[in-house]
């Protein structure tokens, strides 16, 4: 039986700084997919409208490289914490960048766009990795409530970046753009406040991170690692593991490239094909990228059960993937005839329904590959290289972004059936791939299920 310090017993049974940090990575994602959700309609409305007169090839080039750059940054991130700043400061100095940068936005000079989204790139990468980490330091190392802990902080990611489409992108749509980013900087400034007030709460976690620094830390006139550094001393084992991990990266990369056309192709195509209208008003297009985490937040608990349900039965890591990718691309077949009926043009719209329907298989895609990758890196990498390996994996979502915009950016120019047909067999063709390799990336992982 796990005992609660009487310090940490707080929230749901977790330690009271659970709940300041799942605000604060709450109102973090609030703000990035509250803006995310508009940023490429944004781009390509016209100068008139108030916006930027992209044509969708820049526009999707810019989404790509920001919304890629993001996922790259954490990894400068964690060692600025871990060698300079610390990580409560970390989070603290991300959100205020994070919290500019949408302000910078809200100012409507061209030079002030490419500055905030600038100052976004920075934030996230201090907030994001740092955030997480300090989740993992509430608990000691046995505690059993760490994977609970994690599971309800997943939560508030998803419960922002539910809310952010419907407030941020609807003030954008409906009312003006800038308001649509300043609303976006004044989520992340509530989470700041409330981040700082929670400081106390969080002292545990400041201290375990601070001592797992000074244990990492070589001491002066020790004798080099054999081998000639950790790099080089690395047991067989080790090694297979971490040629997994890198399996893994590719395959995820294909994954996030088709699951992120949500917020570019697949946002053009709701807001300019498809039937919006309820009860006779019209629903921002920006909403429907609320649809992803909305079904997230529902089915994750039925996943957690059915993962426990299937006992031994339980597919293993790479299967899992595989049912990640075949699922996504089963998205855009669904997609292909809502494309056919879009491509005849006439002033016939598509119904939402299908965009509604495709979101449901990614996010069940997404549910067998996201959190188990997570789980996976830090059971695959050796010790030593863990935050190394962990910014390999998120290096794989943000090349998947960068995949995304590009492909997004073929849209102006390919016919949507082509291009939902091409989105599909890569990624059908990429889940039978991995099925064909299961075991031997099974034995690449040395025992680790």
């Amino acid at each position: 039986m796990t005992t609660v310090p009487s310090e940490t017993a707080g929230w749901f049974g977790h330690p009271r700084g659970l709940s300041t940090l799942f605000f604060t990575e709450m109102w973090e994602r609030f703000s990035y997919y509250g803006m995310r959700a508009f940023l490429i309609l944004y781009m390509t409305a016209p100068v008139a409208a108030g916006g930027l007169g992209f044509d969708v090839p820049r526009a999707s080039s810019v989404y790509g490289t920001y919304t890629g750059s993001v996922w790259v940054t954490p990894i400068l991130g964690g060692l600025v914490a871990d060698r300079i700043l610390g990580a409560y400061r970390s989070v603290l100095l991300g959100g205020i960048v994070i919290a500019l940068g949408h302000f910078t936005l809200a100012l409507r000079a061209l030079p002030f766009f490419y500055t905030g989204l600038a100052l976004i790139v920075i934030g996230t990468g201090l907030l994001k990795p740092n955030a997480t980490t300090l989740v993992g330091s509430l608990y000691d190392e046995q505690d059993a409530r760490r994977d609970a802990g994690f599971s309800i902080f997943y939560m508030g990611i998803n419960l922002g970046a539910f809310i952010g489409p419907l407030l941020a992108g609807g003030l954008a749509q409906k009312v003006d753009w800038h308001l649509g980013f300043a609303c976006a900087g004044v989520g992340m400034t509530l989470g700041l406040i409330q981040y700082v007030l929670g400081r106390d709460r969080l002292r545990p976690a400041m201290e375990r991170v601070a001592s797992r620094v000074r244990r990492a830390a070589p001491v002066a006139g020790a004798p080099a690692r054999a081998g000639g550094g950790a790099i080089l001393g690395f047991t067989p084992i080790e090694w297979g593991r971490i040629a997994a991990v890198v399996v893994f990266f590719v395959f995820a990369a294909l994954f996030w490239a088709a699951y992120e056309q949500a917020a570019s192709t697949l946002n053009l195509f709701v807001d300019r094909y498809a039937d919006r209208t309820v009860l006779g008003w019209t629903v921002p297009s920006s909403w429907f990228v609320a649809i992803q985490p909305l079904f997230v937040i529902l089915l994750s608990g039925v996943f957690a059960w059915l993962w426990v349900w299937l006992g031994p039965r339980e597919p293993s890591t790479p299967a899992k993937f595989s049912l990640g990718l075949l699922f996504v691309g089963l998205s855009f077949v669904l997609l292909l005839p809502a494309g056919a009926i879009a491509q005849r043009g006439g002033g016939v719209l598509v119904s939402s329904l299908w965009l509604v329907g495709a979101y449901f298989l990614q996010v069940v895609g997404e549910l067998c590959l996201s959190p188990v990758g997570n789980s996976a890196v830090t059971k695959l990498a050796p010790p030593r290289i863990v935050g190394m390996m962990m910014g390999v994996w998120f290096l794989s979502i943000g090349a998947g972004n960068k995949l995304a915009g590009w492909v997004a950016g073929l849209s102006a120019s390919v016919p949507l059936t082509t291009l939902f047909g091409a989105l599909a067999a890569v990624t059908l063709v990429a889940a039978l791939v991995l099925f064909l390799l299961l075991q031997p990336v099974r034995r690449l992982m040395g025992g680790v299920h």
